[in-house]
């Protein structure tokens, strides 16, 4: 049992103190809530149906008393003006209900005087019982890391009252955090049972302005009286409270970006920018980061920029002759001795120095082994006979190694004698854990290109080595994603219910490591980063490589979820986080982002502040951004982006764009256009009917889910065209 501070028993005590009155009380949905003062502490104590109880402090002010002015009853909203030694206080309780299930408690401050906080204490107290002294016991299953989402899941499990979803809009402390120059990372969290949100600590001499309104909390609190009996039903639970509360917390507004033009630009900087390209046995090499000669060419790095380079290519109908100019240097990768392919190029691999574990010759990162596999297999099935052979020949070695390890790889392993180099990522925390789900992608793969069902077996053997892990499966965020859609495969291939809730659990683990608010403080302002993604679970920045390959892994789930009965809320978030990456990846590139916010100090070869190749890192908002590199692997990001999200019309001086995925889009000359958007009808999404001539638009008539009245529509600035539809709905466009 957890040691509890003397603080926090006092606080039990006086919440359960006979007699205690409250200023206020609702019932809801079968919840109870009621608001208490407690000298130094406005508290709102919310009961399940079943009796349980857990408190949230609104307000605080250290050794001094609270007083209530004021109680303001309007449009299902209540507000209570409160006066203490520091200032006035304004707490906002919108009450949950049957369309909008989730509490929101938002508290401002007037100071009377500038104020440093050197302590704030943590908001959530679990009580347990009504009139036991008694806390509740109960097991947090996710919380905020770093500047992710200020976010806690916990369940009950004395009284098994059930489960909590705790999110707190950190966007919303912008202004205190500007003024105090802090950073909203690291601020949900704690030890059972002090939990909660904490302010972050003041600076000297960076207090808050008197007179000035400062947002010191706004929470959006889910509830259920399901305490989950097993790992399906936590992730399942986990997924649609998170849904629920992402559907009422306040969004920032999104802008159109000319994806084609940014396209142009890259496309010219990477095949003509010297600092992108080095030469080995007279084949060029992409580097992976701009002028990083020092680090010899990797087969992982070429692939990554090849894929969606020919996703453009099908799109476009064109020919670039890059590919071609990477495609010649794969073979040398292949080693007849180990009958594989390498990480890195064998001949020039003996000059890396060994400053890090994984830049030593042989040395193979769990991942790096099967990412080049899955990539070759893709341009195998495309029709490529190199691609084609190279995969062929290394898939012993694969599954030689798979079963060397029983399908649960370490971190870093000698590609020769299967040494294990480094077997966790920290002690006790395991090796990459999501490697088991893109081994089983590179299996099926393989299936798929040889009918052979000794590699379906394979997948299935280690597919089912996920299970278990939690919310600790994640250990890269693309291949944990890889993963989510392998099992999606396999569950469509063999009907077995335990692939796509492992499915949900791959997602489960990806949305744990995103960014639910907008850091808009320091040099924050400067670029967008609400539903931003996380590379790696320790990760202190988002990385450009990893977003872009998770935006096209999940627009390849909902593909295959067609016809599907998947959850929901995955369908929900994402389609969002797809809807937010296609407005913020553009800020990446650092051509987009003042010079003054870039890394003076770069890790790997340099940063060209000119050039249309993105950086690799967008920090926290006092923290410079790109002082990992510029990251040439990291190029795929405009040609990810622009043929999912751009439909073409056959003979015309348009195309339609929608930063909502679509399926299912169907044009002929002068014939309407007809598609499916997906998401969730809650939500709006853009559709733009892009002018791609030098003429006018023609005359559009839009309509949604075969209403006869058509969609008004907003002509911008490029004389495009913009409409709002709804998520969730069928499209069809016609034309004069």
């Amino acid at each position: 049992m957890n040691a509890t501070s003397a603080w926090l028993l006092n606080i039990n005590e006086q919440l359960n103190a006979p007699g205690l009155q409250p200023v206020f009380e609702q019932e809801t949905l079968g919840y109870s809530f009621k608001v208490y003062f407690l000298g130094d502490s406005c508290w709102m104590v919310a009961a399940w149906p079943k009796g349980s109880r857990i408190a949230f402090r609104m307000a605080y002010s250290p050794n001094g008393n609270l007083e209530l002015k004021k109680i303001l009853d309007k449009d299902q909203k209540i507000t209570f003006l409160i006066t203490s030694l520091m200032g006035n206080y304004k707490i906002m309780v919108q009450w949950p209900s049957r369309d909008n299930p989730v509490l929101r408690l938002t508290t401002t401050l007037e100071a009377s005087a500038p104020l440093l906080f050197p302590y704030w204490p943590r908001d959530i107290v679990p009580l347990g019982a009504a009139g036991s002294d008694v806390l509740a016991e109960g097991e947090i299953k996710v919380r905020q890391v770093g500047t992710r989402t200020g976010q806690l899941y916990l369940n009950f499990t004395r009284p098994k009252a059930g489960s909590v979803l705790y999110l707190q809009n950190l966007t919303a402390l912008a202004d205190y955090n500007q003024d105090t120059e802090t950073s909203a990372g690291d601020t949900v969290g704690g030890e059972w049972p002090e939990i909660g949100f904490a302010l972050p600590p003041t600076l000297k001499n960076k207090a808050l302005e008197a007179g000035k309104p400062y947002t010191l909390s706004e929470a959006f609190i889910a509830f259920s009286e399901e305490a989950p009996a097993d790992e399906p039903a936590m992730v399942r639970q986990y997924l649609d409270m998170m849904a629920a509360v992402y559907l009422a917390l306040p969004k920032p507004a999104t802008h159109y970006h000319d994806w084609p033009d940014v396209l142009k630009k890259g496309l010219f900087d990477l095949q003509d920018s010297p600092g992108c390209w080095n030469q080995v046995g007279g084949n060029h090499y992409l580097n992976a980061y701009v002028c990083d000669y020092a680090t010899p060419p990797e087969i992982m790095v070429q692939l990554a920029v090849l894929l969606p380079l020919l996703d453009y290519v099908e799109w476009n109908n064109d020919e670039l002759p890059i590919m071609k100019k990477i495609k010649a240097g794969l073979p040398a990768f292949y080693n007849k001795d180990l009958d594989t392919i390498m990480r890195w190029h064998p001949k020039v691999a003996d000059q890396m120095e060994g400053e890090e574990e994984q830049k030593r010759p042989l040395v193979m990162d769990s991942w790096y082994l099967h990412h080049p596999l899955l990539n070759l297999s893709r341009l195998a099935l495309k029709g490529d006979r190199v691609a084609k052979q190279l995969f062929l020949d290394s898939l012993e070695y694969a599954i030689k190694v798979a079963h060397h390890f029983n399908y649960t790889w370490p971190v870093f392993y000698k590609v020769d004698t299967l040494e294990v180099v480094k077997a966790e990522t920290q002690p006790g925390k395991g090796g990459e854990k999501d490697v088991p789900g893109l081994y089983a992608h590179v299996m099926l793969q393989a299936w798929k290109l040889t009918g052979k069902k000794r590699y379906l077996a394979e997948a299935e053997k280690s597919a089912l080595k996920l299970k278990g892990l939690g919310f600790e499966l994640f250990y890269q965020a693309n291949n944990t994603a890889f993963s989510a859609g392998t099992l999606l495969r396999l569950f469509k291939v063999t009907r077995k219910e335990i692939y796509k809730e492992l499915s949900y659990l791959c997602l489960a683990n990806i949305f744990k490591n995103v960014r639910l608010w907008d850091c808009n403080y320091g040099f924050g302002k400067n670029f967008p980063s609400f539903f931003a993604l996380f590379p790696l679970n320790d990760a202190p920045y988002t990385a450009v490589y990893e977003e872009q390959e998770v935006f096209c892994a999940f627009h390849d789930y909902l593909h295959q979820a067609e016809g599907e009965d998947i959850l929901p809320s995955l369908r929900l978030l994402m389609a969002e986080y797809i809807r937010f990456l296609v407005h913020r990846a553009v800020y990446y590139y650092p051509t987009m982002l003042p010079k003054e916010m870039l890394s003076e100090k770069v890790k790997m070869g340099e940063v060209d502040p000119n050039l249309w190749i993105a950086l690799e890192d967008l920090h926290d908002g006092w923290e410079r951004s790109g002082e990992v590199g510029q990251e040439v692997y990291g190029a795929g990001n405009a040609f990810g982006i622009l043929p999912r999200h751009y439909m073409r019309v056959p003979g015309e001086e348009f195309m339609i764009f929608s930063d909502y995925p679509t399926c299912g889009f169907s044009s002929e000359k002068h014939n309407p256009a007809r598609f499916k958007l997906a998401g969730d009808a809650r939500i709006n999404c853009r559709l733009m009917l892009v002018r791609t001539g030098k003429g006018e638009l023609p005359d559009f008539t839009v309509t949604i889910n075969s209403n006869k009245e058509g969609l008004k529509g907003r002509k911008t600035r490029e004389g495009h065209l913009e409409f709002m539809p709804a998520g969730d709905s069928e499209v069809h466009i016609s034309w004069k």
